[in-house]
């Protein structure tokens, strides 16, 4: 999903690099948390795989569900794709987020777990499987198939305290082809971050560092939180340029703190 963006938009060669489980790093299934931030997992991913290559440019992707950051009731997903390039002294970070396939969920029930499982996208989404009130390290994935989903809903429901079963989806980037989709993105827009060279030093990565607020509102003409302008800098010098956004403009008075207190 990786590989042939960043190919086509910067003639390159993405390759995997084996030999390192990165579910030490932390896993969706949580019985192994990650330490630190999304950026700075991506960014030990990426170091690792230059070390095992060998090589000065490393890409380290890291992925996270939460509520959506409008009305935080949608679950999101984020991804960070970052490019390190020892020789230049850069990184690069592409970013894109959208709604998850996310969904979890109690079954009592065979028939129960079939209607979740047809639900959350089965099986083209895998699940996760656990018995209620288990430890964390007591469960089951890679479930791709109505039997193996059936024989797993049956050995955790064994071993559940009061009969219910707990199943999720399986939020592994291979096993999830809606975060998939959203990995594509985050891979298009660092494609896009990549040929934007800074106006000073001809640096790849030249992209908005802080956004700007004061768009006039189209009522009173108060300035509105909404985005006038961005800050845009260069990865490699300390070259910072404002550009203003394009679209309206004014705002609407909907979101004008005067008009609408």
């Amino acid at each position: 999903m990786v590989g042939p963006v960043l190919e086509a938009g910067l003639a390159c060669r993405v390759e995997r690099v084996g030999g390192y489980d990165t579910d030490r790093l932390g896993t969706f299934t949580r019985e192994v948390p990650r330490a630190g931030t999304q950026l700075e997992a991506a960014r030990r991913k990426a170091r690792i795989g230059m070390e095992l290559a060998g090589l000065p440019l490393g890409l380290g992707s890291e992925g996270s569900f939460g509520p959506d950051p409008v009305v935080g009731m949608v679950p999101w997903d984020v991804e960070v794709l970052l490019l390190i390039d020892d020789a230049r002294g850069i990184e690069v970070v592409g970013t894109a987020g959208g709604r998850a396939s996310f969904a979890q969920g109690t079954a009592p029930t065979w028939a129960a777990a079939g209607e979740f499982a047809r639900a959350a996208g089965f099986p083209d989404h895998w699940l996760v499987v656990r018995p209620q009130g288990a430890d964390g390290a007591c469960f089951r994935k890679d479930i791709h198939s109505w039997p193996e989903l059936e024989g797993a809903f049956a050995w955790a429901q064994e071993r559940s305290a009061d009969g219910l079963v707990v199943l999720e989806s399986d939020g592994r980037a291979h096993a999830n082809p809606t975060r998939q989709a959203i990995i594509r993105l985050a891979a298009e827009n660092l494609v896009r971050r990549l040929g934007s060279r800074c106006p000073a030093c001809a640096a790849p990565g030249f992209w908005a560092v802080e956004r700007i607020e004061g768009l006039p509102c189209a009522d009173c003409g108060a300035p509105t939180r909404e985005a006038l302008a961005d800050r845009h800098g260069c990865v490699a010098c300390s070259h910072r340029e404002v550009r203003e956004r394009a679209g309206p403009p004014q705002a609407d008075p909907s979101r004008c703190d005067r008009c609408n207190p």
